[in-house]
C-alpha cells in the first residue's frame, strides 16, 4: 500500500504552482494539479515524462463543483489527501479609478473565492489526515499599493489565511500563508513586460511552499513573506 503524502495544486500547470507540484514529485509526494486549459496541463504532464504520481484535472478554481471534483479525483486516485495549495490567481494591472472593470469579476473570483472553496471542498479529507492548507497570497497582501484591486484580492487573502487557521487548528490541520514579491512567472504576461529590478523565480518560491508542508507533525508555521533583494515595498 502506497502511503506517501499526497497534494492538490490549483494553477498547477505553469509558474508557481509547477514549481512545487515539481519538486514535491521529486520528494516523493502524489500530486493532484488543475488548471483551467486542457493543453497545458497536459504538457506539463508529458514534460515530466507522465509520472504515475501526477494527476491533472481541468477545472476552474473558482467553481465549487470544479474544485469538488479536484478533490474527489484526487481521494479516488491516492487514498488520501495532506496538502492543499490555493495558488490560482490572476491580475488585471489596472487601478480603480482608471481601469476596466471587464476583467474584475473573474479576477476577484479566482482570488478571493477560490482559496475559500478549495478549504471548504477539502478540510474533511484534511482532517483525517491532519494535513495543511497553503494559500499563496502576495507582498500586495501587506502593502498598499494606489488603485491597486489585485493588491485588495491578496489583502483578502491574507485575511482568510488567518481565519481559516483560527478554525482548522482545533481539528489539527495547519494553514500557511506564503506572499511572494516579485516573481518571474506568467503572472506577468498581461503586463506586457516583467518588472524592472530583480526577480525571484518560481522555483525559489516553491522552495518555501515545500518548506512549509513539509515542517513536522504539531508545527504550524503560518505566514512567510519572500521578496527578492532590492524590493523595498
Amino acid at each position: 500500500m502506497n502511503d506517501s503524502p499526497v497534494a492538490l495544486i490549483t494553477g498547477g500547470g505553469s509558474g508557481i504552482g509547477a514549481a512545487v507540484a515539481r519538486q514535491l514529485l521529486a520528494a516523493g509526494h502524489r500530486v493532484t494539479v488543475t488548471g483551467r486549459t486542457e493543453r497545458r496541463l497536459r504538457d506539463f504532464a508529458a514534460g515530466l515524462g507522465d509520472p504515475e504520481a501526477l494527476t491533472t484535472v481541468v477545472g476552474d478554481a473558482a467553481s465549487y463543483d470544479d474544485i469538488r471534483h479536484a478533490v474527489g479525483r484526487t481521494v479516488d486516485a491516492y487514498g488520501r489527501l495532506d496538502t492543499v495549495v490555493a495558488n490560482a490567481g490572476i491580475a488585471t494591472h489596472d487601478s480603480v479609478a482608471e481601469g476596466d472593470p471587464a476583467g474584475w469579476s473573474e479576477m476577484v473570483l479566482t482570488n478571493v473565492l477560490g482559496p475559500a472553496l478549495l478549504i471548504r471542498a477539502s478540510a474533511d479529507a484534511l482532517k483525517e489526515t491532519r494535513g495543511r492548507i497553503v494559500l499563496v497570497g502576495s507582498v500586495a497582501g501587506f502593502v498598499n499599493t494606489p488603485g491597486n484591486l489585485y493588491g485588495a484580492t491578496k489583502w483578502a487573502v491574507t485575511g482568510l489565511a488567518e481565519n481559516t487557521r483560527r478554525q482548522v487548528t482545533d481539528f489539527g490541520v495547519g494553514v500557511t500563508l506564503i506572499a511572494p514579491g516579485r516573481v518571474e512567472t506568467p503572472f506577468w504576461d498581461g503586463f506586457g513586460s516583467l518588472p524592472p529590478g530583480h526577480l525571484l523565480t518560481a522555483d525559489q518560491i516553491a522552495d518555501s511552499v515545500v518548506w512549509a508542508i513539509r515542517q513536522p507533525a504539531g508545527v504550524d508555521v503560518n505566514t512567510v513573506v519572500v521578496r527578492p533583494l532590492g524590493q523595498p515595498n
